[in-house]
């Protein structure tokens, strides 16, 4: 059962993932960075995090807009 959580919570990060990446490049943004955090995966039972990675002050900018 543990195993089964585990497993669904690494596919929905993926998803999300994948489902950031998209919508921010439709808003003409994009995080080269943005992945899901290995060392959460290392975890006897992983709960994913993402992790966003770092920008330049004109990306920031940008998603800050977009946000808005």
């Amino acid at each position: 059962m543990k195993a089964q959580h585990s497993a669904l919570c690494v596919e929905e990060a993926e998803v999300t993932v994948k489902e950031l990446r998209t919508a921010l490049a439709n808003a003409g943004i994009s995080l080269p960075s943005l992945r899901i955090d290995p060392a959460s995966l290392g975890r006897e039972a992983p709960c994913p995090l993402v992790e966003l990675g770092g920008c330049s002050v004109e990306v920031a900018a940008r998603l800050a807009a977009a946000l808005r």
